[in-house]
């Protein structure tokens, strides 16, 4: 029996969170929840977003990669997708965190939606003031 050897990270974006596990392989295929990366994500602009590590850190070797992500619209995810894709480069090629990191492509993106306070409409937004 034969363990296939992988790399796992784990990247966030908003409420997405996506559990990304790259193995070295002879061809890049990409699955997403375990579809096709472009049926899961059929915009070309989708797609960039995810790739944009890949593409960035000038690979010796390739890639194959199996994703699981949930929760957050279909952007989010794929920024998630983006973020873990390159954590786990990182651990499999130290010498790309440099490049990576000059894109910004490590860093969570902490920016999520305010709450909502007692009292007002929504997080910011009071009620109409009336003079009478």
């Amino acid at each position: 029996m034969t363990t296939k050897k992988y790399i796992e990270s784990v990247g966030r974006r908003k409420t997405a969170i996506a559990r990304v596990r790259i193995s070295e392989a002879a061809k890049r295929v990409i699955t997403v929840n375990d579809k096709e990366l472009s049926v899961y994500f059929p915009t070309k602009e989708l797609q960039m977003i995810v790739l944009s590590p890949l593409e960035a850190g000038e690979l010796v070797h390739t890639y194959s990669a199996s994703v699981k992500v949930l929760g957050g619209g279909i952007h989010a995810q794929a920024e998630a997708v983006r973020h873990g894709l390159a954590r786990s480069l990182v651990k499999s090629e130290p010498a790309i965190k440099d490049a990576l990191k000059k894109l910004d492509l490590l860093k969570r993106d902490p920016r999520a939606v305010e709450r909502k306070k007692f009292g007002l409409k929504k997080a910011r937004k009071g009620p109409t003031w009336s003079k009478r």
